[in-house]
């Protein structure tokens, strides 16, 4: 009875053995005869102009399947497995030994933009599909733009074109380099002005001199870095002078400097006439321009007036587009006077006795006190008043020595 169930188990465990190793053979088997099947998408690869990009596909279960890269914008097989089939060097291809075949681009140019597909040759096919991106940073197209440097005429209209290039496409903005803000209108009610203005087309009407300036075109499109270009606009117009003090009076002997302001664009000429003479610097007279931008300051100094010196001086601007003059007429005035001096009064008999006569002799002339205009005008008299160190006795027997000097007489 034992021999039997010994031999039952025997039996059972044989049966047993044969059962696993088919699993393990149907196991395999399913392995061997999977499909391939991609593991994750292809990203999508943004990248500027002239770096390098990398596109990845993720494929599981290859077997003796092969992968190919294809660039279909171009319709141009670039990779099959590890050979490379396009001719454009800067495409190549790789595998990390597991899963991931990669698509290099070296130094990316815009033709490189679209739609890459990564296949593998099963039946039917299987593919799946990136896009890379190459964005390009702004560039300002000058032939196709206002040149650098501009010129009008007053009140006259102007319009600056501004033209660029990249990817995305550039938005253009304009400013003044002064910060000064822009004027795009003017109404009878006023003007429209603006710190900023978008479009490839800045209209400047009736412009006028203080538009003169710099102004800014900034082209943008996201990309680093932005570009900028500077166009200076000239605005042209004949010359005007201001004459702040059209009479200036001045002591002889003395130095005197008259000035006058202009404005003029193009920069005009500038100088000073007497009596039909153009003034040149000399010991006798001395001349001075500053300026900034279409505005001048033209400063004479005479020196040391003499009769023969007064009279009409005129300035004189001239440039292409006119000329204009100011006149100032120079006249003489009287020198101020000195201030009064005060007179000492001394008071009482002298030591050897003389009388009221003799002191009546000292006060013939009468001590002069300064109006209170004369002491604000010269507080030196009044200080000098107080170096003497009058008091109020002594002023009080000055006054009684005069009433008796004059009962006497």
């Amino acid at each position: 009875m034992t021999s039997l169930c010994s031999k039952d188990m025997a039996r059972r465990s044989g049966y047993c053995l044969v059962i696993g190793a088919l699993q393990i053979v149907t196991i395999m088997c399913q392995a061997l005869t999977d499909e391939p099947k991609f593991v994750e998408p292809i990203p999508n690869v943004t990248v500027p102009v002239g770096r390098d990009a990398s596109l990845p596909c993720v494929v599981e279960n290859l077997g003796t399947y092969k992968v190919a890269w294809i660039h279909i914008d171009r319709q141009m097989i670039l990779t099959i497995h590890r050979h490379v089939i396009s001719r454009v060097p800067r495409f190549s291809v790789s595998h990390d030994s597991q899963k991931t075949w990669l698509l290099h681009v070296t130094g990316v140019q815009q033709e490189d933009r679209g739609y890459y597909m990564c296949q593998v040759n099963t039946n039917p096919m299987i593919s799946q599909v990136g896009y890379l991106q190459v964005v390009v940073p702004p560039n300002i197209i000058d032939e196709d733009s206002t040149t650098s440097a501009v010129a009008v005429r007053e009140n006259q209209n102007i319009s600056l074109v501004c033209k660029a290039e990249g990817f995305p496409t550039p938005k253009i903005m304009w400013r003044r380099e002064d910060s000064n803000p822009i004027t795009i209108d003017r109404k009878k009610k006023g003007v429209v002005t603006v710190n900023v203005f978008d479009g490839e087309q800045l209209n400047l009407t009736r412009i006028t001199r203080n538009e003169m300036g710099a102004y800014l075109c900034i082209a943008t499109n996201g990309v680093p870095p932005s570009v900028s270009k500077r166009i200076i606009v000239d605005v042209e117009f004949s010359p005007m002078v201001w004459v702040p003090n059209q009479l200036v009076g001045a002591p002889a002997e003395t130095n005197v400097t008259i000035d006058c302001y202009t404005e003029a664009y193009p920069r005009a000429i500038s100088y000073w006439v007497y009596q039909n003479v153009m003034l040149l610097p000399t010991s006798k007279y001395t001349t001075e321009t500053s300026e900034n931008s279409y505005r001048a300051t033209m400063k004479l100094t005479v020196h040391n007036l003499q009769p023969r010196d007064y009279g009409n001086y005129r300035c004189i601007s001239k440039n292409s587009l006119g000329e204009t003059e100011g006149s100032i007429r120079l006249y003489e005035i009287p020198r101020p006077s000195s201030p009064p001096k005060a007179t000492k009064v001394v008071s009482g008999a002298t030591k050897e006795g003389k009388g009221w006569r003799n002191n009546s002799r000292l006060l013939h002339s009468t001590p002069t006190i300064p109006s209170p205009v004369e002491s604000s005008l010269h507080p030196e008299s009044s200080q000098a008043g107080m170096h003497r160190k009058e008091t109020p006795y002594l002023l009080l027997s000055s006054w009684i020595i005069l009433v008796l000097s004059l009962y006497h007489y």
